[in-house]
């Protein structure tokens, strides 16, 4: 009896494979063939610069950017340059900026806006620079898909991050491009997933690490927050995803059962990879990312080797 149903299985996949080329074990969340990955919002042109030399890592997302000293004074004109260059790759990065301190790193972030401190994040001596130091004794722990700051009432714009200790090897970082997620849903989730708001907040992360005493004192100062689950980004006017693991707890208005269907659709999006870029450190590197338009993954497979970077996040606004 066996062998007949497995026959007949057999029989069954052959018949299915030939109406239908997918695999039978096939499920919602798959897709096949090719993606809409656009660069610009729509009715965008694309810039042309001066200043900047442009490499993109794919041809919609992701850039490493030459011609520029980065420890030399910003002029207007490159302040503008750089503006747009994160606006149509929403992250971009630098190599070999020898002599780049954080002093540096503080002027190269103000072309967007001032610091925005991260309150779980250990201080420099400089103000507004935080630093990310990982060895045999500390771990790396950002390993998950994520996006800055979303569990605060005007979350980061961006964020500039320099390498200054890189392990030999490993210890690359990874970001997706949300607006690439969110043109990629089905025109029905697009429409169901319109107009809804969702929780933010910091509790079920950074809050594992902390005892009862701690957490209460924190949520004196950072309270949760809502944020539209599709947002209009505040600079560029692209259509964006913005959920993420981490810190997205909730839709409102939703039944647990449904919030977990849909949240578990929503962030996977990030882990596509056509949506994805890959950045190896290097000694003196510098990256830049829309951290709105974004999220981000720092891999954890340089343990125990030591990793240090620092990192400004830049003053938000308002998403809602």
């Amino acid at each position: 009896m066996s062998v007949t149903i497995g026959r007949n299985l057999m029989q069954d996949v052959a018949s299915t494979s030939v109406a239908n080329p997918r695999p039978v074990l096939d499920k919602p969340l798959m897709h096949y063939g090719n993606r809409v990955l656009e660069r610009l919002a729509p009715g965008a042109r694309q810039s042309a610069y001066r200043l900047l030399d442009i490499a993109p890592l794919t041809p919609h997302f992701g850039a490493v950017l030459g011609g520029v000293d980065l420890t030399r004074p910003i002029s207007d004109e490159l302040s503008a340059e750089l503006r747009q260059a994160l606006l149509e790759w929403k992250v971009i990065f630098f190599r070999g900026q020898t002599g780049f301190t954080p002093e540096h790193q503080l002027a190269l972030s103000g072309v967007w806006g001032p610091p925005e401190a991260n309150p779980f994040f250990a201080r420099t001596r400089t103000p507004g620079v935080s630093r990310l130091a990982k060895d045999a004794k500390a771990a790396g722990n950002k390993n998950i898909w994520h996006s800055d700051h979303s569990f605060m009432a005007n979350p980061s714009l961006g964020a500039v991050l320099r390498a200054v200790e890189v392990p030999a090897a490993g210890g690359d970082t990874m970001w997706a491009d949300m607006a690439a997620a969110y043109d990629n849903l089905p025109a029905d989730l697009k429409e169901r997933i319109e107009g809804l708001t969702a929780v933010h907040d910091w509790e079920a992360s950074w809050g594992a690490l902390m005892n009862d005493e701690q957490k209460a004192a924190f949520r004196e100062t950072w309270p949760q927050v809502e944020h539209p689950v599709v947002v209009r980004h505040p600079r560029s006017g692209r259509t964006t995803l913005y959920v993420n693991e981490p810190f997205t707890r909730a839709i409102k208005g939703l039944s647990d059962a449904e919030n977990r269907e849909l949240l578990d659709i929503l962030v996977l999006q990030a882990r596509i990879p056509e949506f994805q870029i890959r950045f190896h450190w290097e000694p003196d590197s510098v990256a830049i990312w829309d951290n709105i338009a974004t999220q981000h993954y720092a891999v954890n497979d340089y343990f125990p080797q030591r990793r240090v970077m620092e990192r400004i996040a830049i003053a938000g606004v308002p998403l809602s």
